[in-house]
């Protein structure tokens, strides 16, 4: 229990007592109670009073969290439309109560009270649901609707698309147009992976982290960290959601829940993973390439390579030209949950025909004579 609660409950055991001592007095006085009868009730009556304080300030408790959570929630576009629309009621229920003013007595008093109650609480409703809306029609608003639109060209970046790391080479490439946007909750869930106890974690952390840095210093990829943590949210991805919609920005993401869910709320979504299955290199049916056997595969006698880009090549009968380079024909492509994959056999070079008749041809030679 810490000090200032400790005192606080000796102030409330010293004001039961005093409470006690006055029912006790109370009672001799008014109704000459015996003290063998006065001490127990004042005694109960103490008790009454703690549980009735207690009972009070609990209330009281909940209720302040409920408005600090409320202030928490409400956005400050809610919060301005809002208070904008309270006033416009209060303007407006004065004027229509002026006329009203002229009844007098109670009757008029309570007619002029209920047009106000009723003009502030049409205001305040209208305000807090419509009211950023209604803003929108003033000159000034569209300014900053037009100076944000440029906004548009920004982009979010994920947590996953950072620890990914394959952002940095996009960059490099100058495909991407405009500023990349780092929120300060990203960066937080980043330091949560980084102090993770799992070692996996851990690593992928730290490697976010390091790789957020290095974007910063290099000077041809423009990376902002922006304070923003929208309170209405709890979870990372919502926050990205609510974020992207305020800045009319774009997300760069590897999640395909995260992928899916801002699709279907409109935002424009660039995924790394489908952005390396686009670039990959086309092959058909009858091509031929040169592909190093690095392992057998899953069916008995085949072989799998690699391409650069890390596309699967299985190679039919070369179990056994694992660490050779192969010349190989393509014979189908497969495109998988997991990626693309195709399916190879070797070319066969075939000695020529004439080559053989020739040796067969020639006379043989008594070296004896």
């Amino acid at each position: 229990m810490s000090k200032n609660k400790k005192q606080a409950t000796k102030v409330l055991w010293g004001f039961c007592l005093l409470a006690g001592l006055w029912v006790l007095y109370i009672s001799r006085y008014l109704f000459k109670m015996d003290i063998q009868w006065g001490i127990p009730g004042a005694l109960l009556a103490a008790v009454l009073v703690y549980i009735g304080i207690s009972v009070v300030r609990g209330w009281l408790r909940k209720l302040s969290q409920g408005f600090n959570q409320g202030l928490d929630n409400l956005s400050l576009e809610g919060l301005m439309g809002s208070t904008g629309g309270l006033m416009v009621g209060v303007l407006v229920g004065a004027v229509c109560s002026y006329p009203l003013s002229s009844i007098g007595g109670r009757e008029g008093a309570f007619v002029v009270l209920a047009v106000f109650g009723v003009c502030g609480f049409l205001g305040f409703k209208i305000g807090s649901r419509r009211g950023m809306e209604i803003m929108d029609y003033f000159p000034w608003r569209k300014r900053e609707q037009e100076g944000s639109a440029s906004l548009g060209k920004a982009k979010i970046l994920d947590t996953s698309a950072i620890i990914d790391g394959r952002i940095f080479d996009v960059c490099l490439s100058n495909f991407l147009e405009g500023s990349l946007l780092v929120p300060t909750f990203v960066i937080e869930e980043l330091q949560h992976i980084a102090d993770s106890s799992d070692h996996i974690r851990r690593s992928k952390g730290r490697r976010g982290l390091e790789l957020l840095s290095k974007m910063q210093k290099h000077p041809d990829i423009k990376v902002d960290i922006i304070e923003a943590n929208p309170f209405e949210e709890r979870d990372v991805d919502s926050k990205l959601i609510r974020l992207c919609k305020q800045l009319n920005a774009g997300i760069i993401t590897n999640d395909y829940n995260l992928n899916k869910v801002a699709e279907l709320q409109g935002l424009k979504v660039l995924n790394i993973n489908e952005l390396t299955n686009a670039v990959k290199v086309m092959v058909y049916p009858g091509e031929t390439m040169h592909i190093t056997i690095i392992k057998e595969g899953k069916e008995p006698g085949q072989g799998v390579g690699y391409l650069e880009d890390g596309t699967m090549v299985v190679v039919e009968d070369a179990y056994d030209e694992i660490g050779r380079d192969l010349e190989v024909t393509v014979t189908s492509v497969f495109q998988t949950a997991a990626g693309r994959m195709i399916f190879t056999r070797k070319v066969r070079v075939e000695a020529p025909s004439n080559l053989t008749a020739q040796v067969q041809s020639v006379p043989e030679v008594n070296v004896y004579g």
